[in-house]
């Protein structure tokens, strides 16, 4: 799976960096990076939490 982040919606609010920080980084400038390309196993619950708790729905996942 792979994480999709909608750029036109996304504020960098920082939930999703709090909730998985191993997949998502906010830089100096508040923008949101996203750190893998792949969601692994062990990552998969957290980035789900995070796209479910994104507050402007701007992330999703999609199959490879």
């Amino acid at each position: 799976m792979k994480i999709v982040v909608d750029w036109e919606r996304c504020e960098a609010n920082g939930v999703c960096v709090r909730v998985a920080p191993e997949a998502f980084n906010l830089d100096e400038k508040d923008q949101l990076h996203v750190l893998v390309e792949n969601v692994t196993p062990e990552l998969r619950a957290k980035v789900e939490r995070a796209v479910r708790d994104c507050p402007r729905q701007a992330l999703s996942l999609a199959r490879d």
